[in-house]
């Protein structure tokens, strides 16, 4: 590129940080920023505006700032782009397309990483493409390895994801996925089988036990809505089995030890099937 088409080169600094597991590793957004102003500097480049954003790029349209970036181009505000890696711009086929079509079409001339530039010719749009669809590969593989991994901790008996109320991890780090009774909890956990189906409570009125009498709060800090309560009488993990995925119909027998029997478990449901039949031959 000669001086004088250099001059005209109006580039838009794009940095962008996912909060998700598979970008622990990228820079943070200020320090992908601090980088490329450098080689700008160094380089004698005209950035025009810097913009950032902290979300995924793994599906397309999903990023605000991109979408707005791609828009200037077509306007000609930017016919540049500056940004850390070829990963920050696009981690899936569309989003990618949308760069190579306006690189076709002459409107973004040129992408500039911290090691590479990319220009409209044959073998560099190439690249671009094949170091895009890398990054595409290795979050399908990481998306592959973890539903697998997460299959063999549940055929383990473990459950993967975060505990029910009246569970907790373990402090021990060592003990990944297993889970223990939650002592400050699981006796109130109890009690809420027990009333509905021993003392024939209804669900409202053990969420008002639980809210005023108790003041029972999660061990996150929160109070329990009446949905809570319902999700509480219809998970099947406190007797000790559990489906994974939910609604899958792929059941493992847990490790945990339970809360409660089977036998509580369905003596509750059927005290809620009696009432709500109760109720519905009053109206």
């Amino acid at each position: 590129m000669t001086e004088v088409e250099q001059s005209q080169m109006k580039y838009c600094l794009y940095a962008r940080k996912s909060t998700e597991a598979e970008e622990k590793q990228a820079l943070s957004i200020d320090s992908q920023i601090k980088e490329m102003k450098q080689i700008a500097e160094r380089e004698n480049l005209t950035i025009v505006e810097i913009r950032k954003e902290s979300h995924s790029a793994k599906e397309s349209g999903q990023r605000p700032v991109f979408e707005e970036i791609v828009k200037d181009i077509d306007t000609g505000i930017f016919n540049g782009i500056i940004t850390w890696a070829p990963d920050r711009l696009s981690r899936n086929a569309g989003d990618l397309g949308k760069l190579v079509d306006r690189m076709d079409h002459k409107k973004l001339i040129q992408i500039k990483t911290f090691g590479q530039t990319f220009t409209n010719s044959p073998s560099d749009k190439f690249l671009l493409m094949i170091l895009c669809s890398q990054a595409k590969l290795e979050n399908d593989n990481k998306s592959i390895n973890v539903k697998r991994g997460m299959r063999a901790r549940c055929e383990m008996g473990l459950w993967p994801v975060q505990p029910p109320t009246g569970y907790r991890k373990p402090n021990n780090r060592l003990s990944k996925c297993e889970v223990e009774i939650d002592r400050e909890r699981a006796d109130v956990i109890r009690q809420i089988f027990e009333k509905i189906s021993y003392e024939k409570w209804s669900v409202s009125k053990v969420h008002a036990w639980l809210r005023y009498d108790l003041n029972f709060k999660t061990h996150r800090g929160f109070h329990l809505s009446l949905g809570n309560v319902f999700k509480i009488i219809n998970n099947t993990f406190y007797y000790g089995r559990f489906e994974f995925p939910q609604g899958s119909g792929v059941w493992y027998e847990g490790k945990h030890k339970p809360i409660i029997s089977k036998e509580l478990f369905d003596e509750t449901r059927n005290s809620i099937k009696s009432q709500t039949i109760k109720s519905q031959g009053k109206e």
